[in-house]
């Protein structure tokens, strides 16, 4: 197709796309649309494929025109954004959909013109990226550390034993349960069924958040036999734990709970519900002993507790190694943010906001509206925001160094990286080439690519160690 177009830059990353496409070209669209529609439509008293052109145009008229505009508006934006030759700060971004300005006019006897706006890339001038003196924050693996690992290792290993027949459930002891959490009573009108004149029951007026003098039904999502947890461990959603405290097997419990305001069990979330609990098994761990036969259970190359030890403290500084290099490069990345300032694309913030919205909602097994509404969305969204701009801020200066410095990833480099998971894994090289196909290989050289980038930020900057946090904390940061 002829057209011609012009860019015009605008704020925010936006450019404002103008395209003129000549009369005679509108006007030969145009005739090969009513060729199509004469072709296949059916029309009384017309045989179908018979219709004439002119019977088309007297009848449908204007939404011909507008068919046709919207087909050849389509037409030359496809042709224009596929061009190779397009700078990629020219062409739309996956998700922001170029916004039609004003109201074009179909015309055969005019050129067609109309005008575009869309986010793209932003124009990006990397500032001082080499030299830089960067301080990052480091740890180290203690004693401590160590000895949370063999707790948790006790833990796995630990035996469940029935506790005696009187014995009252405390922290610490597996529990089994059912349990059910009643809707409140539905309030009954005092001019309804019987005579006005005949006393009614008294209802409560405190409504939802005061205790509950009625129950009503329990549904199905909210009740559960069987239910199998350790108490205080945390990972009893509807925080049973103590309200479970001091019964003994075989007692049923009822009481008035109000529930956290927790999106993750929105369904009672912040009222107060009549709930019943029957504790049906009550068990308590015995935990292993701390010696070298624990550490043979664990894995049969360990002799001693000591052994066990050292293969703690070397699976957990290499966890540091890596953790410790990703800081510095963000450390360093901080750093040349200072010095390039970057304009984010709004569509940008906003895939990343609601993407952050979906992973959590799946989290929580709701759906991300519900989630919103919740925790409230604004205040969230504000936050959220703030960090989403700071990580695409980031992310857009490493493609713009990639692409700046020319880094590649070779067949080369993924034959090595193969091998390096090949030995560090004990498996033979093809083993390892199994798990990839062709989209798994373009992703780990884009992944090498990174790899590269990093290696010559950490080489290029004066990088020193500055404050020692815990390793727990360490290890966790995001930031």
């Amino acid at each position: 197709m002829a057209v011609t177009k012009e860019i015009t830059r605008l704020e925010k990353s936006n450019v404002k796309l103008s395209v003129t496409i000549p009369k005679d070209e509108i006007r030969g669209q145009y005739n090969d649309m009513l060729k199509e529609y004469s072709k296949n439509l059916q029309l009384p008293g017309f045989r179908k494929g018979k219709v004439p052109q002119e019977v088309l145009e007297r009848k449908f008229a204007e939404a011909l025109k507008n068919d046709a505009l919207g087909r050849i508006m389509e037409s030359a934006l496809q042709e224009i954004f596929k061009e190779e030759n397009l700078p990629r700060n020219e062409r739309p971004l996956p998700y922001s959909t170029p916004e039609l300005q004003g109201e074009p006019k179909f015309d055969l006897e005019q050129d067609l013109q109309f005008s575009v706006i869309y986010d793209v890339l932003p124009d990006v001038k990397i500032g001082q990226w080499k030299g830089l003196n960067v301080e990052y924050p480091f740890a180290e693996v203690g004693d401590d550390d160590i000895n949370l690992e063999l707790e948790e290792i006790r833990e796995r290993n630990a035996i469940v034993m029935d506790r005696d027949e009187d014995a009252s459930a405390q922290n610490g002891d597996v529990v089994t349960i059912d349990y059910q959490i009643y809707e409140p009573q539905p309030s009954q009108s005092k001019t309804g069924e019987g005579s006005p004149l005949e006393p009614q029951p008294s209802q409560s007026k405190t409504g939802e958040g005061s205790p509950l003098e009625e129950n009503g039904d329990a549904p199905e999502d909210m009740q559960r036999k069987d239910f199998a947890f350790t108490l205080g461990s945390g990972t009893n959603v509807y925080k049973f734990d103590e309200d479970i405290i001091g019964m003994k097997k075989g007692e049923t419990k009822e009481f008035d709970k109000t529930f956290a305001d927790d999106p993750i069990i929105q369904s009672v979330a912040g009222k107060t519900r009549k709930v019943q609990i029957t504790l049906t098994s009550l068990k308590e761990k015995k935990l292993p002993d701390l010696d070298d036969d624990l550490a043979q259970d664990v894995d049969e190359k360990f002799n001693t507790l000591d052994d066990l030890k050292n293969s703690i403290r070397e699976k957990l500084n290499k966890n540091l190694d890596w953790r410790l290099r990703e800081k510095k490069v963000n450390e360093v990345l901080k750093k040349i943010m200072e010095n390039t300032p970057v304009v984010i694309p709004e569509s940008l913030i906003k895939v990343e906001v609601e993407g952050r919205w979906r992973r959590l909602a799946s989290y929580y097994n709701t759906s991300a509206e519900t989630l919103m509404q919740v925790m409230g969305g604004s205040e969230r969204e504000n936050e959220w925001r703030e960090a989403a701009e700071k990580a695409l801020h980031s992310r857009i200066i490493i493609e713009t160094l990639l692409e700046e410095l020319k880094i590649e990833a070779s067949d080369d480099d993924v034959e090595r990286e193969f091998q390096r998971m090949a030995e560090e894994n004990g498996v033979e090289v093809d083993e390892v080439k199994k798990h990839y196909n062709e989209q798994a290989v373009i992703n780990l050289k884009e992944d090498i690519r990174e790899q590269k980038i990093n290696d010559i930020l950490l080489a290029e900057n004066n990088l020193k160690p500055g404050k020692k946090e815990n390793y727990l904390d360490f290890m966790t940061d995001n930031g």
